[in-house]
């Protein structure tokens, strides 16, 4: 979209719809539907079918592509200049050629793409200009087109969340003490009356100014509609007590900070046990008459809810208060401000010809509005349990490591110098997943700092021992200190959380490096008990298994992690260990072409990719093979067979298997 000249033209959604060509305005067609229809293709700036634009704007019997086609014609007596068609059909595709326009509502989602945390404040002001007071489409609603109107509440909802982030940075980049700043946050307070950090704010705000009464006065009206809602406001109350403290006239407190950080936003005291929280509204059934309570929608949200409050490794809102603040109607946005919660995710389900079930879900980062990840799921309803249970398995996974991901990004971006223990985790777990000894060592530093900032917190001990255990499997170490202090670390964590899946995955890990198998199974089954979606417990199995134990279940594993986390940092062991599986079958083809998917990950080791070369060996691939063996040469001139056999358990068929591939390599 240009920038940098006045557009040719001009799509205002917030507000009444309005079209500008050259600064003039157009008139548009009386009718509703047209004006929706515009509104629909300028935000989705794609081919639409025109079987779903029937769908959304018509749900009478009659000739619904006949009217379609009315419409078309409508917009394009609006929109078609000479030379230039902005109606643009493409078969059964419609979409609006809008390259050289400017449409606010796609600037604003073009500015959450970016992060509006690294917006400047100029930007930000423009942004929030752009909402003004109004609504998005305000008077084009359409009582009789229900899946128009759905499409509308979800879309007001969404740049009305879009607005209060845009807003709350803004004031996070201005002078608090400012007009600018007090206006902002009445702002943000009317899009968003419960959201704590936009209160406090306010009440910083006015405590910095002096005017304490209307501070007063703005707490005691706070306070009512809490309580009203069933919500807390006692520390909006605290922090309130806080800023007349640090402010009053003459205190010690107030001289310091008016003479270091006189424009600072309020501080907020570290959480040293802070990890990501997740809100989970109530999936909505799309399906006629679903409207009340206890219908598949409720019972995949209470399933998810549970999986992920398992893995341990995030704060997930309990079902019951999302269940009443839906029972409220509020939406999904609203819910993760006024629960403080870093991320919200939300679903929908509809039913399709043929039986077919289709959830499509959305995870949103509450302060910055942006959808951090959205898929769609579909699977068969000739069984519900069995599809509900298949979706609900990657909806769990795929959130959980959407998180992850996230607040290893977020922790990368941080002076390692403030990181809080949660932070010096994930900082640590984008390290751990490079796969080589420098990073393995920063790790093991920020592994080390998160466990000094919260010893009670499970996690970091876990990464702690797998940081140990690659010294040991890699070699990187003398191998029995590093076991040791694999086993060491892997056990605090299961002292610090007995319930923690990951800590009981790493003393399995560690017990396999001391050799006892047995238990090592035994901590790892322990593992997916306490979290069946947990998917690194899955292939930990996968590879035991592969070595010198079953294979098949082995092979089993292995793709029940991958379905669990077909985008793993560790997909190349959960491929090389199903590999290895298939060659004690006999099956050294297959093995091949698994054991060459593992090797090519950016990210495989060394013995993921003598794997694939003794793998290749085994299938007669020998140029694939030998060119696989010069590459692990030129990084490890050294490497051979034994350094390969002392780092894995192989029974000993497995082992003269593997003897015979390394014999064939060295031969030609």
């Amino acid at each position: 979209m240009q920038t940098d000249r006045i557009p040719v033209l001009t799509l205002q959604l917030f507000g009444p719809l309005a079209v500008h060509r050259a600064g003039a305005p157009l008139a548009l067609p009386a009718s509703r539907k047209v004006r929706a229809l515009l509104a629909y293709l300028a935000l989705a700036r794609r081919d639409t079918s025109r079987s779903h634009l029937c769908e959304l704007l018509w749900d009478v019997p009659g000739d619904p592509r006949g009217e379609l086609r009315w419409c078309l014609s409508k917009l394009r007596a609006v929109l078609d200049e000479p030379g230039r068609t902005r109606v643009v059909t493409n078969g059964d595709g419609v979409s609006l050629d809008l390259a050289d326009c400017s449409v606010d509502a796609l600037q604003v989602t073009e500015a959450l793409q970016q992060g509006v945390a690294a917006l400047p404040a100029d930007r930000l002001q423009a942004l929030s200009a752009l909402f003004g007071t109004r609504d998005l489409l305000e008077g084009l609603d359409l009582p009789h087109s229900p899946v128009f109107t759905g499409w509308l509440v979800a879309q007001r909802r969404h740049f009305r969340a879009a607005h209060a982030a845009v807003l709350e940075h803004w004031v996070r980049a201005l002078p608090l003490a400012s007009d600018t700043a007090t206006a902002a946050l009445e702002r943000w307070l009317a899009i968003a009356p419960f959201d704590r950090h936009a209160h406090e704010h306010l009440l910083e705000a006015l405590a910095r100014r002096g005017r304490l009464r209307e501070g007063e006065e703005h707490l005691a009206e706070t306070a009512r509609q809490y309580e009203a809602e069933g919500l807390d406001w006692i520390p909006i109350g605290r922090a309130w007590q806080a800023a007349k403290a640090r402010h009053a006239v003459g205190s010690p407190a107030s001289s310091v900070a008016a003479a270091t950080h006189p424009d600072a936003a309020p501080q907020e005291a570290p959480a040293v046990a802070r990890r990501a929280s997740l809100a989970i509204t109530p999936f909505v059934d799309q399906a006629p008459g679903a409207t009340l309570r206890g219908g598949l929608g409720d019972g995949m949200t209470h399933d998810i809810i549970t999986r992920l409050s398992k893995l341990r490794s995030m704060f997930v809102i309990a079902e019951g208060t999302m269940f009443a603040l839906a029972d409220r109607r509020v939406a999904s946005e609203d819910a993760g401000r006024r629960l403080d919660a870093d991320y919200v995710a939300s679903g929908w389900l509809r039913r399709g010809p043929g039986a077919r079930l289709g959830v499509s879900v959305q995870l949103t980062a509450t302060r910055s509005a942006q959808v951090v990840w959205a898929q769609e799921f579909e699977g068969r309803l000739d069984d519900t349990f069995a599809v509900l249970d298949e979706i609900g398995n990657r909806i769990v996974t795929a959130i959980a490591s959407q998180i992850e991901m996230a607040e290893r990004n977020r922790a990368i971006l941080k002076n390692p110098s403030s990181l809080d223990a949660w932070e010096a985790h994930h900082r640590g777990l984008w390290h751990m997943v490079r796969f080589n000894r420098e990073d393995n060592e920063q790790a093991r530093h920020f592994f080390q700092s998160a466990v000094r900032l919260d010893p009670t917190f499970a996690r970091p001990h876990a990464g702690l021992s797998f940081t140990h255990f690659q010294d040991a499997f890699l070699d990187w170490r003398e191998r029995g200190p590093a076991i040791e202090e694999a086993y060491r670390a892997a056990a605090e964590g299961v002292m610090a959380d007995e319930l923690d899946p990951a800590s009981h995955w790493a003393l399995g890990r560690a017990m396999w490096l001391k050799d006892r198998q047995g238990e090592a199974l035994g901590e790892l089954q322990t593992a997916i008990e306490l979290s069946p979606n947990f998917a690194l417990g899955h292939y930990t199995l996968a590879f035991v298994h592969s070595q010198s134990g079953d294979p098949h279940a082995a092979i089993g594993e292995s793709d029940h992690a991958r379905a669990l986390s077909p985008l793993d940092p560790l997909l190349f062991a959960m491929l090389a260990s199903r590999a290895l599986a298939l060659v004690r079958l006999g099956r050294h083809e297959e093995a091949a072409d698994w054991a060459v998917k593992a090797a090519a990950r950016p990210n495989a080791h060394v013995h993921i990719r003598a794997i694939a070369m003794f793998c290749l060996a085994l299938a007669g691939r020998m140029p694939e093979a030998r060119a696989l063996a010069a590459a692990i040469h030129r990084t490890h001139a050294a490497y051979g067979i034994e350094d390969f056999l002392r780092a894995f358990k192989f029974d000993a068929q497995a082992e003269l298997l593997l003897r015979k591939a390394a014999r064939l390599v060295a031969s030609h």
